[in-house]
C-alpha cells in the first residue's frame, strides 16, 4: 500500500498540469499594445473550414498537415483553419486526418486565393481480436509501453508550437493570451526532461469582467508538454497500474486511415483518491498509442481543490468541476511525436455572503507547427529557459492582430474570441 500511495502522489504532483491562482490584481487597467515587426512576407496563407459530410456540423481539432514536411496545424472549435506555407512549397499538397474520419489529401492551389470548405467522410471500421498473445487489455497497454522505443522519435529534435490559454466567465471570454515557443525534445526513450524556450507572448484581458478577481493558470506551455504521457508513461501508466486502473475494450475506429483499438481506462472503485477515467487509441499495426482523452474523478470535491488551487481569497470557495485533457501524436517516416495537447477546466467561486456564484472556464492548449532534428544536441542556457511554474499572462505584455506572428502557424481565434479582443481593447481606451 505504502508503494501505491508514493506512486499517487508523484502521479498527482507531476500530472496535475494547472495550479490555479486566484487574488486581486494589482494594476487592473495596465494595457500595451504592439504591432507587426515582420518586414517581409515569405509564405502564403492558405484557409479553409471543414464539416462532416453527413451532419454539416464544424470538425474541431482536424490536424492539417502539408505533405512530406513537419508544417502543420488544427481546426479551432468551428472547424476553421489558416495554414502558413513558405512561398517555396506552393506546389505542395495537405494531408486532412481526424479520429473517426477518412483523410484526405488537397493541393494547395485548389485554394486559388479563396477559402476552401472541406467535408469528411466517416471512416466505419471491423477490427479482429487482439492478437498479441491474449485477449487481456493489460496486456494490450503493457505492449504499448514496451513499444515505446520503436514507435516514437529516437532523435533530438526543436520543435516550434503555439499556445493559446483563455478563460470565460460563464459564456464571455475575459482573457487570451497566446505564445510562441521553441520545445528542445529529447528522444522518447531518454530519462531528459524536454526544455521550452518562450520566444513571443501576447495577451488580453478585461479584468472589470472578472468581477476585480483576478484568476490565472500557472503551468503555461509546461503544462500542455506534460500531456506527453509516452514520454514519461510511469506517470500515469506505472508497473503497478494495475491496481489503480480497470482496462477494457471498446469499439474500434480509424485515424490516419490507419486501425485503431480502443481502450478504456478507470480507477478500481475501492481507490478514494482522484485519479482518472478515460480512453487510449492504439494503432493495431505497431501498438503505438496515437491519441489518449481523460478527466479527472472529481467524486472527492475537497482533495481536487487542494489538488489544483493554489492561491484565493478567504471569503471564497473554490471547486473545479471539470478537468479534462486530451493528448494527440503525429507520425512522420514510421515514428509518432507529440503533436496537439488541450486542457479544459471548469471552476466554481461561491462568495461569502453572495447569493449567486461564478462559473470560469479555462481552456489550455498547444499544437506543435513545425520541427527540425536537433542532430548536434544544442540546448539553450538555464537562464532563457521558461520555468514550469510560469505564468503567461504575467509574461506577456501586449496584443496585436494576428500578423504580428509572421510566418508562425497559429490556431485561429473563434468568433467570439475575436469580438472579445475588440471589445477590451475598446474599453481600455476609453479608460485611458
Amino acid at each position: 500500500m505504502a508503494k501505491n500511495t508514493l506512486s499517487y502522489k508523484k502521479f498527482k504532483n507531476l500530472l496535475l498540469f494547472v495550479f490555479l491562482i486566484i487574488g486581486y490584481p494589482i494594476n487592473i487597467y495596465s494595457f500595451t499594445c504592439f504591432q507587426d515587426s515582420t518586414d517581409s512576407i515569405n509564405y502564403d496563407e492558405y484557409k479553409g473550414y471543414i464539416f462532416d459530410l453527413e451532419t454539416n456540423k464544424p470538425l474541431a481539432s482536424v490536424t492539417i498537415s502539408v505533405k512530406e514536411t513537419n508544417i502543420s496545424t488544427i481546426t479551432n472549435d468551428e472547424g476553421e483553419f489558416l495554414l502558413k506555407v513558405p512561398k517555396d512549397m506552393a506546389d505542395s499538397k495537405i494531408i486532412i486526418s481526424h479520429l473517426g474520419y477518412r483523410d484526405k489529401t488537397i493541393a494547395l492551389s485548389e485554394f486559388n486565393g479563396g477559402v476552401l470548405k472541406i467535408k469528411l467522410e466517416v471512416s466505419i471500421t471491423e477490427l479482429s481480436e487482439i492478437t498479441i498473445g491474449s485477449k487481456d487489455p493489460e496486456a494490450l497497454i503493457r505492449a504499448v509501453i514496451k513499444k515505446k522505443g520503436s514507435n516514437y522519435l529516437n532523435d533530438n529534435v526543436v520543435m516550434t508550437a503555439f499556445y493559446r490559454e483563455t478563460i470565460k466567465k460563464r459564456r464571455t471570454y475575459v482573457s487570451l493570451s497566446e505564445a510562441v515557443v521553441d520545445i528542445y525534445k529529447s528522444p522518447y526513450e531518454s530519462p531528459k526532461t524536454d526544455i521550452i524556450r518562450l520566444f513571443k507572448a501576447r495577451k488580453s484581458a478585461d479584468y472589470k469582467k472578472l468581477d476585480t478577481l483576478t484568476l490565472k493558470l500557472q503551468g503555461g506551455p509546461s503544462s500542455a508538454l506534460w500531456l506527453d504521457v509516452m514520454k514519461k508513461p510511469e506517470l500515469l501508466f506505472t508497473e503497478n497500474m494495475t491496481n489503480n486502473y480497470q482496462f477494457s475494450f471498446d469499439k474500434s475506429t480509424k485515424i490516419n486511415d490507419r486501425d485503431i483499438y480502443v481502450l478504456n481506462f478507470k480507477q478500481h472503485s475501492h481507490i478514494k483518491e482522484p485519479l482518472y477515467f478515460g480512453k487510449l487509441y492504439i494503432d493495431s499495426e505497431t501498438l503505438a498509442m496515437t491519441k489518449a482523452t481523460f478527466s479527472l474523478n472529481m467524486d472527492n470535491k475537497e482533495e481536487v481543490s487542494k489538488m489544483f488551487v493554489r492561491k484565493k481569497p478567504k471569503n471564497a470557495k473554490v471547486q473545479p468541476t471539470l478537468a479534462s485533457y486530451t493528448i494527440d501524436y503525429r507520425q512522420n517516416d514510421g515514428r509518432w511525436y507529440y503533436g496537439y495537447g488541450r486542457i479544459d477546466l471548469v471552476v466554481k467561486i461561491n462568495w461569502k455572503k453572495k447569493l449567486f456564484n461564478t462559473i470560469y472556464k479555462l481552456n489550455v492548449e498547444m499544437a506543435v507547427t513545425d520541427w527540425e532534428k536537433n542532430p548536434n544536441n544544442e540546448t539553450i542556457k538555464p537562464k532563457d529557459r521558461l520555468n514550469p511554474s510560469v505564468v503567461i499572462s504575467d509574461e506577456a505584455s501586449g496584443f496585436s492582430d494576428p500578423k504580428f506572428w509572421g510566418e508562425y502557424n497559429v490556431i485561429e481565434p473563434e468568433k467570439p474570441i475575436e469580438s472579445a479582443i475588440q471589445k477590451i481593447q475598446k474599453q481600455l481606451r476609453n479608460l485611458n
